[in-house]
């Protein structure tokens, strides 16, 4: 979430200082990048603080707009910055991290970290399955299988795009429900018991159409987790959720004995 902040301010004098403290011989890209992530990690500049524009930083630093720009382009690949075209840059927010080994509700996660949630649902049908759909849902090529496309959001930004499949037998009312109410996980998770999963970790470059649809460049990373569900052997559902790599991450941490730490 954005917050209305002051430009911050550079150290006086501004340039000297910053690439006085630069290690000898480094890029001067490198050497405005150091400057500005240092700012975000000492916490002199917050998450939603408009950082200086590019003209800005050529008049402190000398140095050419390229320069800048080149700086401010790998920070926000990495996450660090946020850039609003028309606008200006601003620090970015912690990502938020999915537990990856456990089906946590990402609408619960959001609204915990005080965030809205909201959710644009894109397609709920019933369709014949292709011969990979139905290979994973344990069916025969055609069957007929519910699919759902939901665009999750955190504060009105897409954080995850999911395509969902589900064996109509083991959820016979999946498409009859309202997801923009309860995401599809929610439900099935409230509605079916599951005795195992598999969760399947991917990097991956968006196609246009879902690049647009989580609005981010084409041609920047993206982390895909694929989940499939069984209950009694039987599968349940097969899901591919795609997070913007700047935006989201994915990890947990367990004790030695298997069991998750939520703390």
């Amino acid at each position: 979430m954005t917050r209305t902040a002051s430009v911050p301010t550079f150290p006086d004098p501004p340039h000297a200082q910053a690439l006085a403290d630069a290690p000898a011989g480094a890029a001067l890209y490198q050497q405005i990048k150091d400057f500005v992530a240092g700012n975000i990690q000492e916490g002199r500049w917050k998450a939603g603080d408009r950082l200086p524009s590019e003209n800005e930083l050529v008049q402190q630093f000398g140095v050419s707009r390229m320069t800048v720009n080149r700086a401010l382009r790998e920070l926000f690949e990495q996450g660090r910055i946020r850039r609003v075209a028309g606008v200006g840059s601003f620090v970015a927010e912690d990502k938020p991290q999915s537990h990856l080994l456990r089906i946590a509700s990402l609408a619960q996660d959001i609204r915990s970290r005080g965030h809205d949630y909201s959710c644009e649902v894109i397609a709920v049908e019933r369709i014949s399955a292709t011969l990979e759909t139905a290979a994973a849902l344990g069916l025969h090529t055609g069957a007929s299988v519910f699919h759902s496309v939901c665009l999750h959001k955190e504060d009105g930004v897409p954080v995850q795009l999911e395509d969902r499949y589900v064996n109509p037998a083991m959820a016979p009312a999946f498409a009859q429900q309202d997801f923009s109410r309860e995401q599809p996980s929610d439900f099935l998770v409230r509605t079916v018991l599951f005795d195992q999963m598999e969760h399947v970790v991917d990097a991956v470059l968006p196609s246009a159409e879902q690049a647009s649809l989580l609005q981010m460049e084409l041609g920047q990373p993206c982390l895909l987790l694929t989940r499939r569900t069984w209950q009694r052997d039987v599968p349940i559902t097969i899901v591919r959720m795609l997070h913007p790599g700047s935006r989201y991450r994915l990890g947990s941490r367990f004790r030695t004995d298997g069991r998750a730490l939520t703390s």
